[in-house]
């Protein structure tokens, strides 16, 4: 005897079958996590990713941005050239703001604004170059020390305390007065710097590198017959550069900011050569007379100082998991 009741259940047709009201969306991927190709992003892809969506990330990039522009081409930004004494007019010194002088003019009648843009270039050059030779070296005994450790270690150690025992500013203001007058004036400050300022370097890249060192893949890598500059450049170097990277971008600021001092203090970067500081040490006797020739330079510097903090603390913040 056959079944009266159809397959799809009473009441409902052959051919009708049974759906959900209402079906599941599937779960949204996050992105950062993987790549196009589907595999796990690395910590660069998902740092840039966090990156991209930080207000202070975005604004210290732009003002950097500027200010490089300014530093290459500042004639986009100035008209009037600085370094040409014509256009000074003792006549026409500490003079208020006009359409023409946007800052107006210095105790010498030169135009206070294109003396600005044209000083970017010195400051922000001796910052870069600084850092770049305060990372090299200091990463480069940094991995060096940390990966032998042993004698090479600790005879390395005593030599950075040494150092870390010497004022910074105190330091660089002794080599520059000693050595000033036999060697270029921003030259010098880049030295004078670049001395004092790799042990901090040093220690981070040592302690990362030490950290480092005793995760599986080093092990494999031995297991595998590596030799010791391969372990260190090809495995341990790019695994120890996130701290790194973040330390050299605030020291950055810091050597613009030192070397502002430095200048302000006389031993910096010498005349006809332009920066920040040297304007600020040639405005600051007739401060309460014309301030604007000492406040646009400072203000110039303090927002140059505050943005490349602020993309260390953006770049800190996106490299280390902790802090998300």
């Amino acid at each position: 005897m056959s079944n009266p009741t159809p397959p799809g259940g009473p009441g409902l047709p052959e051919t009708q079958t049974l759906v959900p009201d209402t079906v599941p969306a599937p779960a949204p991927e996050r992105k950062g996590t993987t790549t196009k190709s589907g595999k796990p992003a690395s910590l660069w892809t998902d740092a840039w990713y966090d990156l991209r969506r930080r207000p202070m990330f975005i604004i210290s990039v732009i003002i950097i941005v500027i200010l490089l522009v300014m530093s290459f081409w500042p004639s986009l930004f100035s008209g009037i050239d600085p370094y040409n004494a014509r256009t000074c007019d003792l006549s026409t010194a500490r003079q208020a703001p006009s359409a023409g002088h946007l800052f107006g003019r210095d105790n010498l009648g030169c135009d206070v604004f294109a003396r600005t843009i044209y000083g970017a270039r010195n400051s922000i050059v001796i910052g870069v170059l600084t850092t770049l030779m305060t990372t090299i070296i200091g990463g480069l005994l940094g991995i060096i020390a940390g990966f032998r450790g042993g004698v090479v270690d600790t005879l390395a150690s005593r030599v950075t305390e040494i150092f870390f025992a010497i004022p910074s500013i105190l330091g660089a203001l002794l080599i520059a007065a000693t050595f000033r007058g036999r060697a270029n004036s921003i030259f010098l400050v880049i030295v004078a710097l670049t001395v004092l300022g790799w042990p901090m370097v040093f220690r981070i890249m040592r302690a990362a590198v030490i950290t480092a060192k005793s995760q599986d893949f080093v092990v494999a890598a031995r297991a595998l017959g590596a030799g010791a500059g391969r372990i260190m450049f090809r495995h341990l170097l790019p695994n120890s550069l996130a701290p790194v990277i973040v330390v050299a971008t605030i020291n950055l600021g810091t050597f613009i900011a030192a070397e502002a001092a430095l200048s302000f203090l006389g031993v910096g970067v010498q005349s006809p050569d332009i920066s920040w500081g040297l304007m600020i040490a040639d405005a600051r006797n007739r401060f309460l007379e014309a301030p604007l020739p000492l406040v646009f330079p400072a203000v110039f510097l303090s927002l140059t100082v505050l943005a490349f903090i602020m993309l260390g603390d953006a770049v800190r913040d996106a490299l280390d998991p902790k802090l998300r």
